[in-house]
């Protein structure tokens, strides 16, 4: 199975001893405004096990309640974590999810058989999830070592868009303390993977995580 790539969100760089990093971008790019393919963040932290790793996909921001019982992960798009572990800013390693007939599928993390572009899916999952739908306890898949979670969530990424419009306007000079929070009361669709550190392979403690969605090349 061939994609070919829509958008990327954001590179993120981590130290895999612990901390967390994201990115947002909230359809900033017009090739996937009101797309399925919309990236919204990118997490990478350590999970509540600190041998363990938590990287976090976000799509399909700006969700209203009364839209997100009907939002539904695309199952031609494949979601794609990109992992560089030598600093060479070329994927490694990838962890690759797609959703069919309400389950979520992943398969690695493995070395991919194309980098840049374009991505080709070989073999079977590594682990599998039922979608959580809206409103409902969620339900976690395991398989090779991984947890994975799948479904809609309140939108985690806070920020002052409003504040932010008056600054780039030359109307204030920093954001209020505290500030109202834009993106409050909507949601997303995040893809949650958490897995050993030790499967990352990187040599110096460091990765470089970036989030992909690719369609499906016709």
């Amino acid at each position: 199975m061939k994609k070919t790539k829509i958008i990327s969100a954001a590179i993120a760089i981590i130290a895999i001893a612990g901390g967390i990093v994201y990115a947002a971008d909230h359809i900033d790019s017009p090739a996937v405004t009101n797309q399925t393919t919309d990236i919204t963040d990118v997490y990478a932290f350590q999970g509540q096990d600190a041998n363990n790793l938590v990287l976090v996909a976000n799509t399909q921001g700006l969700l209203a309640p009364s839209a997100t019982a009907a939002a539904k992960f695309d199952e031609n798009t494949l979601i794609e974590f990109n992992i560089d572990n030598n600093g060479d800013n070329v994927e490694d390693l990838v962890i690759q999810g797609i959703a069919k007939n309400g389950k979520m599928y992943i398969w690695g993390p493995v070395k991919p058989a194309m980098t840049g572009t374009q991505s080709v899916i070989k073999g079977n999952p590594t682990a599998s999830v039922d979608i959580t739908s809206y409103g409902s306890d969620a339900k976690i898949g395991t398989g090779g070592g991984l947890k994975v979670f799948a479904g809609p969530r309140d939108d985690p990424f806070f920020f002052d868009l409003s504040q932010f419009k008056h600054i780039l306007a030359g109307d204030a000079t920093s954001f209020n303390n505290p500030g109202s929070d834009t993106f409050a009361g909507t949601n997303v669709l995040s893809l949650v993977v958490e897995l050993p550190k030790s499967m990352l392979g990187s040599s110096n403690g460091k990765i470089s995580v970036w989030l992909e969605t690719k369609k499906r090349k016709s």
